[in-house]
């Protein structure tokens, strides 16, 4: 080596690498913005725990402060949903302002106050985030199909799909207010009737698959994920104009009680992310069978045909306030996706990831979801005992989500003991969200029992 090579060479004392090729620590990694994000946080925290500690027990207190450092924690993990949480705090505040008339809180202030009434009240930003999720969806699948501007098409569906999110958080943080100021015992958290967590699923979900787009750096997987999630918005959609189930009414007394606000969201976190493991496997079964011509290998597809084909009858019978021709149209638009995906599958494949990434998507998603859905059943059975007296009463709903548990928890066994991959694992995804289904819907239209508060 010669003697320039050698005084080129970058030292420090005894020889040893210099300092900045150290690993940093975790707090040194980072930015300035996460320390603003988290000093935010806790101020906010800080100042609901002053302002409202007097109307709060000390499980809701415990929950209150155990919150912030889990957002923090969040919010370091992927910056973006730092960024959400701080736009919809302050869309949130900047709303519950709006309403603030000359003699304090004014409801009626959502018919006269412009903002309000066409984009911050609780159902305004429902309706637009409806619009939104029915728009990304369809971008989305524009950017399946098109020969140019593909990648242009699935950025706009994923811009949308973040406002969508921001206007259903932004809807739901209005409506905890609103139904405050309706009065003391009408107020809570917004998570209590098929169409609040309609409106959970549907920005859980969302965010979710936008973490996932994010990790893997593909959104072509967003055409199938926000179909279910349309899904969701368009039973959302028919349910509030039949039943008017946008009205907040007071909590009956089975559902009075602060494990509502753990139980709920853990368990919607499990519905969400269970339902993306179902649509990333439908998509790995089009990318498996894009070449296959042989109408028995092509199931996946007509299965799906034959399922909405049934939906108008199912709602028909199970409903008695009509709404069946729009779940006609409704299947008519569906079906004519599935011809589509059918006559397109072979663009679709050349758009989707590889079949490995397909595969470890299904797999996390479902590993998520059930770590989550384990902690709603047991938060489950601790609020039974209060409510009920027991931890568990074999009623249709308890039933149907061990069934649910059991079923994720043997496809979770299989994939770590047996290695269980591919076409299997793909369908049996699927028939899981079959069956998540009925136990979050089915149950409620077709049975009863001691949760038939949730009945259609």
């Amino acid at each position: 080596m010669t003697a320039a090579t050698t005084t080129s060479l970058p030292t420090s004392g005894g020889g040893m690498p210099p300092e900045d090729d150290e690993p940093q620590g975790y707090f040194a990694k980072l930015s300035r913005f996460d320390w603003f994000f988290a000093v935010l946080l806790l101020m906010g925290t800080a100042s609901a725990f002053g302002l409202y500690h007097q109307a709060m027990d000390g499980y809701e207190k415990s929950i209150l402060i155990g919150v912030a450092p889990a957002a923090i924690a969040l919010g370091w993990f992927w910056r973006p949903l730092a960024k959400l949480m701080i736009g919809t705090a302050a869309l949130a505040l900047f709303a519950i302002w709006l309403y603030q008339g000359p003699a304090g809180a004014d409801l009626a202030r959502a018919e006269t106050a412009f903002l309000l009434k066409y984009f911050l009240s609780s159902q305004s930003a429902v309706l637009w985030m409806c619009v939104l999720i029915f728009m990304s969806t369809a971008f989305y699948w524009f950017g399946m199909f098109m020969q140019k501007h593909s990648d242009a098409m699935e950025t706009i569906g994923s811009r949308m799909a973040w406002v969508a999110v921001v206007l259903a958080v932004v809807g739901t943080l209005v409506r905890w207010y609103e139904g405050h100021q309706m009065g003391p015992d009408i107020g809570h958290i917004p998570v209590s009737n098929l169409y609040e967590v309609f409106i959970l699923f549907t920005w859980m979900t969302t965010t979710f698959y936008l973490y996932y787009e994010s990790h893997y750096k593909t959104r072509a997987l967003g055409a199938f994920v926000m179909l279910v999630v349309s899904a969701a918005v368009a039973f959302l959609v028919w349910y509030t104009v039949v039943r008017e189930a946008q009205a907040i009414q007071p909590l009956v007394p089975a559902l009075q009680s602060w494990w509502m606000k753990v139980h709920v969201p853990a368990n919607f976190i499990g519905y969400g992310t269970f339902a993306i493991a179902a649509m990333v496997a439908f998509a790995y079964l089009i990318k498996q069978q894009a070449n296959e011509t042989h109408w028995l290998k092509l199931a996946p597809l007509w299965i799906l045909g034959i399922v909405l084909c049934f939906e108008p009858i199912v709602f028909r019978v199970s409903t008695q306030d009509g709404g069946t021709g729009y779940w006609v149209v409704y299947t008519g638009v569906s079906a004519l996706m599935v011809a589509g995906i059918l006559f397109g599958r072979k663009r679709i494949a050349a758009r989707l990831p590889s079949l490995e990434v397909l595969d470890d998507v299904m797999y996390k998603a479902i590993a998520v979801g059930f770590a989550f859905f384990t902690i709603a059943t047991v938060l489950g059975a601790l609020w039974a005992a209060e409510a009920w007296g027991g931890y568990w009463s074999w009623d249709p709903k308890e039933t149907w989500a061990l069934i649910v548990w059991l079923n994720y928890a043997a496809w979770l066994h299989m994939r770590m003991m047996k290695g269980l991959r591919g076409t299997v694992a793909s369908w049996w995804a699927l028939v899981g969200l079959a069956i998540t289904t009925f136990a979050f819907l089915g149950v409620n239209m077709f049975l009863s029992g001691l949760h038939s508060y949730g009945e259609l």
